[in-house]
């Protein structure tokens, strides 16, 4: 019955980080670590280790949660266990910084105070503060391939485009400095939206979900490209 009943707990807490990623729920607060069941990010909301950065493969780095605050993590950034207060005071697995905070012991591989880089700027800490932020995909130089990914222009940072693999990456694979870019429109093609970044000889070319979507990307970027860093009056930012 205990089995049962720490199974069904388990479900609950996973179908609660569900709900609070697509209602914009915040995280655990950190004095909340450890006494109340974390909201679990997505597997497939991420494409590597949300501590290390380090991207996932099916062969060398396997997912894990942690326990305490729901991130996922991997195997070498979770080999830690804490006693965590909502589960009974039960050993569970944590990742390292957890670890640190929950039992006060020193980790030596601690990576606290390593300062972020242009592109170490987490997904869904620049998504809650942008411009605009929503999925798109950039296609390659011939127009057939292409890569889906997470976009996203931060309020803080409003003349650049953040290209993410995934919504929840701590890490930005990419960006595009939108000064002086012109934005043009393209006809739609196969039932796609597609849109034009264009400067001298470089060019990008994305396709958006939708024609409102890719309105509105088109006159954010157009804004940013100009050096126009607020948003437009009377328009709410994405949050």
């Amino acid at each position: 019955q205990d089995a049962i009943d720490r199974k069904e707990k388990r479900s609950e807490t996973f179908k609660t980080a569900v709900h609070g990623l697509e209602t914009g729920t915040p995280a655990l607060k950190t004095e909340e670590l450890g006494r109340r069941a974390p909201q679990w990010v997505r597997d497939n909301l991420v494409t590597m280790c949300m501590r290390c950065k380090e991207p996932f493969n099916a062969i060398m780095r396997r997912r894990h949660h942690c326990r305490a605050c729901g991130y996922v993590v991997c195997a070498r950034c979770s080999d830690y266990k804490a006693e965590l207060q909502y589960d009974g005071n039960r050993l569970n697995r944590v990742c390292q910084e957890c670890y640190v905070f929950l039992t006060g012991h020193l980790v030596l591989e601690d990576r606290e105070g390593k300062h972020k880089g242009i592109l170490e700027k987490g997904a869904a800490e620049v998504s809650g503060k942008s411009l605009l932020c929503s999925s798109l995909q950039l296609l390659d130089k011939n127009g057939k391939g292409g890569t889906r990914g997470w976009f996203v222009i931060p309020q803080d940072d409003p003349l650049v485009l953040y290209i993410y693999a995934a919504p929840q990456d701590v890490r930005a694979h990419t960006s595009i400095p939108l000064l002086g870019y012109q934005v043009r429109d393209l006809p739609q093609g196969d039932s796609r939206h597609l849109f034009q970044l264009v400067q001298s000889r470089q060019v990008y070319t994305f396709v958006a979900d939708t024609e409102e979507l890719k309105r509105r990307w088109m006159r954010t970027m157009a804004r940013s490209a100009a050096g126009i860093t607020h948003p437009e009056e009377g328009e709410d930012v994405d949050s």
